[in-house]
């Protein structure tokens, strides 16, 4: 499991990165907000530890910033006290809320408890079917009734992720393009039209008349299941 460790503190992050990587997580680090959000874009964390003190953004902005795409479970650790920044932390997204000077087991088990419940949440549907194909969610793969799985790039992989894992959903343009590739490109249509191209040649029976990854004209597109 990869863990994001956003804050500015080099003594504490350091700490964190040692006991997280011994106990078998995946560790990177921010050291501020911007950095922070750019990190959750191209490092793709199970949990995020963000603390709201940094610098060039807080982590008010940080939250706000990665709930605009991201449902990425944020455990908040701050030396802020006072209920109010509790409230303020939960509003905008956080997940959980420890106050620093903290005890390590106890970080360590609202770890674990943010981890299993972000499983249970895959493990609700675990595969989808697309025609005669299964996405399985877990192992990260496509695979038809007979024969090898299909190879997809990280990229397809990630665009058809959040196409079936909301089925008969619209989804415009602009949510897939910050879903998959970051706020920071929500009007790069080419991108879009690019690879659900390539999804299609891949997993359609026709690619030219598509039965599963359905084109909204002027929206965005819909993954049909029933086809």
């Amino acid at each position: 499991m990869k863990v994001l460790i956003a804050d500015d503190d080099a003594q504490l992050v350091r700490a964190l990165a040692v006991t997280l990587a011994a106990r078998g997580y995946d560790v990177v680090t921010a050291r501020d907000g911007r950095a922070a959000i750019d990190s959750v874009i191209t490092e793709r964390p199970d949990l995020v530890l963000l603390d709201l003190g940094m610098p060039r953004l807080d982590g008010i902005g940080v939250l706000e910033g990665v709930r605009a795409w991201s449902q990425v479970p944020v455990l908040v650790l701050s030396g802020r006290t006072d209920s109010s920044d509790k409230v303020d932390a939960l509003d905008a997204g956080a997940d959980d809320y420890v106050t620093k000077p903290f005890q390590m087991d106890e970080l360590l088990a609202r770890l674990r408890a943010l981890g299993r419940r972000r499983q249970a949440v895959v493990d609700e549907a675990p595969t989808i079917r697309v025609g005669s194909l299964v996405v399985d969610l877990v192992a990260k793969q496509v695979t038809p009734e007979e024969g090898p799985a299909i190879r997809l790039t990280p990229t397809e992989w990630r665009l058809l992720e959040v196409l079936v894992t909301n089925p008969d959903r619209l989804m415009t343009r602009e949510m897939l393009l910050t879903e998959v590739w970051g706020p920071s490109h929500g009007n790069d249509s080419g991108y879009l039209r690019l690879y659900m191209a390539q999804l299609r040649r891949k997993l359609e029976p026709d690619p030219a008349h598509p039965r599963y990854l359905v084109t909204e004209s002027g929206m965005g597109y819909r993954f049909t299941p029933g086809g």
